[in-house]
């Protein structure tokens, strides 16, 4: 329904009729990030919750795409992600 923004996608099979359509609905925040206030040298955690169990998620800071690291570590579980922030500096927020 494009009223949602759903995605049609064709697929091929190996039949007489060979397409057919596959409507995908987006995934949408449930809960969006909120402000968190951290202490220098410390973890923090920021978490967000999706509309759809274990959706593809990208964390970026400003136009940089994070990628796990002893600095940064992703966590995803059912429609919870989460972003583990280790020894925070003044610099990550």
């Amino acid at each position: 329904d494009s009223h949602y923004g759903a995605l049609v996608q064709q697929v091929r099979r190996a039949r007489p009729n060979p397409w057919f359509c596959v409507l995908a609905v987006p995934v949408l925040f449930k809960q969006a990030l909120e402000n968190t206030e951290m202490e220098e040298g410390k973890s923090v955690s920021l978490r967000c919750e999706l509309t759809k169990a274990d959706a593809t998620v990208v964390w970026k800071k400003g136009e940089a795409t994070l990628q796990a690291s002893a600095k940064y570590e992703m966590k995803q579980k059912g429609t919870v992600a989460e972003l583990v922030i280790h020894n925070a500096e003044p610099e990550d927020a």
